[in-house]
């Protein structure tokens, strides 16, 4: 037992030593039983939630370095081993297919013991092992059951019967070619509603097909309503991959990209032909990176361990996984799934392929930086909405404006284009917004950026050498962003940053007791509830303000108290967890370039649309220009964007109020100047506008009086191929 909360599993397996480390949280329940007919109690069955954690024992004399240093050599012990995340090791990977787990134990006092520190203890009786008939598709990826190559069973049928038997809901054991036969005689629509049915079961159902039986006689009492899905959502089957098993979730609701909406609209009926693949540790978080390698030797020049769990996600992404008759292979990965672990996988068929839609997207042959070139095939696959497409001729090619400066060339309109007032107007309204913003962040072809209102302008787009990333013959304007209100937070890195800077540790203190004393009056006023959803949330509570604007009271209303409460406790862990302090007197603004060259080094222009409390309040000196929803912001501004970890990163500049800028239009945009030696979005760690988001904030107790100077954010010189890239595992 090696913790209270963790049990701790030792055993050997081919002359190597193994552990399985299961959490006392992971534990569904635990019997005491007689195995193969025995007279007393000598096994334990555990039912788990998630498999359990491998760890193989790693030994060798080189990880003696790991804890020989001299300085510390009081405290050094003799290891002469240490434990690494593996894979499932056992014969046919028994341990990922079962979620049960049975320690058969010698001795029963030790048996007695461990069962009354175990939760959920108790007496099962006679336990005896036989060999079962299991359907499984692949040694590696267990459980996935499959059919026999006979079987009808469409796919989606065949994907939630593995999600039963992952979640648990059904045993693999009752998969059999019964079940298939049953399921195969129903329609499509008929099999999913039942199988949905039995995914919202408490417990496990040990008899499918009587449960199969008794919903199909009573199919009329069936829900049979339709989802209607909006425009710009799809259905998306998901599978998680974790180091001993897998489990298959959906179809869920996502946003649709481009490459998925374009091979769905051409080729009719191929939409589940798309996978969302996401590799995670057993209890479903992240992985952690010493998971997947680790360093056995302390020394800057050794190469670190690849653990099982590596090769067994390159083993995925090699040879793909097949679900019945489709074989998904990989296919891309956006920028966000790359940060969660996740890749796009694609079946193939007779009409279109992986790879045929890969060289559809873009002409990539020229990338030679193989990270680069994973990070542009994924630019198509960002979330975004499907506006109008754009011919070659209605695009306008204008130049960057650059500065070269102690030898170094700074771009200052990295990333930024511009729209015609026109156009744009057609594009708010393919994106279902009443108003027209003054910037989107598009996806265009080979190009990605953000572009500006410009009312001067006659071309539909005007873009520039630094926003195009690959050559592609895609038109279609892809909108993901554009500008809004959007609240400002404080967090750990600006927090600390500003207290390297001078701010008081007090300021921080009385913002956060304002901040949480809100929280705490939302639960009781309306109309605090009402501000504190308005300047917070955004749009994310649509059905809590409909409330609060009809004039329901959260006293009085259970339910909108507990959405309360909810919103309340996630924005309490927020500061708990990341000290996440709202800051009423700043903004997260997408940042653009002054095309017109008014705003001098130092300055910047942004005008902001206000809160109702901001409307209602008088005194506001940092305001000028105020209209019905909408001010000019002027005076000192703290600007930074996150990550930032070098006090440089916090700038200190001066918003103005410009006559010409005003004239443009532009709100809820943050106006760089085009004048310097440096652009300041590169100041504010090494920053840039194609889309980043900064932190502009006029409340005067947060503006610190000194500034460092700004990092040098060059990067390093990029590990080039002599080759075009290809996909390899």
């Amino acid at each position: 037992m090696a913790e209270r909360e963790r049990l701790a599993v030792f055993l050997e397996d081919g002359g190597e030593g193994y552990k399985l480390e299961i959490m006392f949280s992971d534990i569904v329940s635990s019997r005491g039983c007689r195995l193969n007919g025995g007279d007393k109690s000598n096994a334990v069955l555990l039912q788990l939630k998630y498999a359990p954690r491998i760890y193989r024992k790693m030994t060798g004399a080189t990880l003696n370095s790991k804890v020989s240093s001299v300085r510390f050599h009081f405290c050094k012990e003799d290891l002469q081993f240490i434990w690494v995340r593996e894979s499932d090791f056992s014969a046919s990977s028994i341990i990922g297919r079962s979620c049960y787990l049975c320690l058969e134990l010698a001795d029963e006092c030790l048996s007695s013991y461990i069962l009354n520190t175990l939760p959920f203890s108790g007496q099962l009786g006679d336990l005896f092992l036989v060999q079962g008939e299991l359907l499984y598709s692949s040694p590696k990826l267990v459980p996935i059951v499959s059919c026999q190559s006979d079987c009808t069973v469409p796919f989606e049928v065949l994907f939630q019967i593995n999600s039963l038997v992952h979640m648990q809901k059904i045993s693999s054991a009752q998969v059999t070619t019964y079940l298939f036969d049953m399921l195969s005689k129903l329609t499509l629509d008929t099999a999913l509603e039942i199988l949905m049915k039995m995914q919202r079961l408490e417990s496990t159902c040990y008899k499918p097909l009587e449960f199969i039986r008794v919903s199909v006689g009573r199919r009329q009492s069936l829900s049979t309503k339709k989802v209607i899905h909006g425009d710009n959502l799809m259905s998306c089957h998901r599978v998680l991959v974790t180091p001993s098993r897998v489990y298959f979730l959906g179809p869920e609701l996502e946003k649709w990209n481009y490459v998925v909406k374009h091979v769905v609209k051409k080729y009719s009926g191929h939409a589940s032909d798309f996978l969302r693949v996401s590799f995670v540790d057993e209890d479903l978080s992240k992985l952690p990176p010493e998971t997947i390698s680790t360093r056995l030797e302390q020394n800057i020049f050794s190469k670190p361990y690849r653990t099982g769990i590596c090769d067994r996600i390159l083993s995925v992404l090699r040879d793909g996984i097949s679900i019945g008759s489709k074989h998904f292979e990989f296919l891309a990965f956006s920028a966000s799934q790359l940060r969660d672990n996740s890749v796009w996988m694609f079946a193939s068929n007779d009409h279109v392929s992986a790879e045929h839609i890969r060289e559809w997207m873009g002409n990539f042959s020229e990338i030679r930086s193989v990270s680069k070139c994973a990070a542009r095939m994924g630019q198509l696959f960002s979330s975004s909405t499907q506006t109008v497409d754009v011919r070659p001729y209605e695009v306008e090619d204008i130049e960057d404006v650059e500065v070269t400066t102690g030898g170094i060339k700074y771009c200052f309109s990295d990333g930024i284009g511009k729209i015609s007032q026109n156009f744009a107007r057609q594009v708010a309204q393919k994106c279902g917004l009443s108003s027209v913003p003054s910037a989107f962040q598009i996806r265009y072809g080979g190009y990605k950026g953000v572009v500006a209102v410009d009312r001067t302008s006659f071309k539909k787009l005007s873009l520039r050498p630094s926003m195009s990333k690959f050559k592609s013959d895609n038109k279609m304007l892809n909108i993901t962003n554009w500008s809004k209100y959007s609240p400002c937070f404080l967090n750990r890195e600006i927090v600390t940053l500003l207290t390297t800077l001078g701010i008081d540790d007090e300021i921080f203190e009385l913002m956060q007791h304002e901040h949480i004393h809100l929280l705490d009056d939302m639960l009781t006023d309306r109309a605090t509830a009402l501000t504190v959803l308005h300047r917070m949330s955004g749009s994310e509570i649509k059905a809590a303000v409909k409330m609060l604007e009809n004039k329901y009271e959260p006293s009085s209303e259970p339910y909108l108290l507990m959405m309360l409460k909810s919103y309340r406790e996630h924005l309490l862990s927020e500061i708990r967890s990341r000290c996440r302090i709202f800051v009423p007197k700043g903004r997260i603004l997408i940042g653009c370039m002054d095309e017109i060259g008014t705003l001098d080094y130092g300055q910047v222009y942004l005008r902001v649309t206000m809160t109702e409390e901001e409307l209602q309040c008088e005194n506001q000196p940092f305001f000028e220009k105020i209209t019905n929803s909408s001010a000019v912001v002027v005076g000192k501004v703290v600007v930074t964007k996150n990550p930032c970890l070098h006090p440089g990163d916090i700038r200190v500049l001066q918003a103005v109020y410009d006559a010409k800028l005003d004239g443009m239009g532009s709100s809820d945009c943050l106006i760089f100047p085009r004048k310097g030696q440096r652009p300041h979005p590169n100041e504010c760690s090494g920053g840039d506008l194609d889309g980043d988001q900064y932190f502009v904030c006029w409340d005067a107790r947060l503006i610190p009086q000194k500034t460092d100077e700004p990092m040098d954010y060059i990067g390093r010189r990029q590990r080039l191929m002599d080759h075009k890239v290809t996909l390899e595992a």
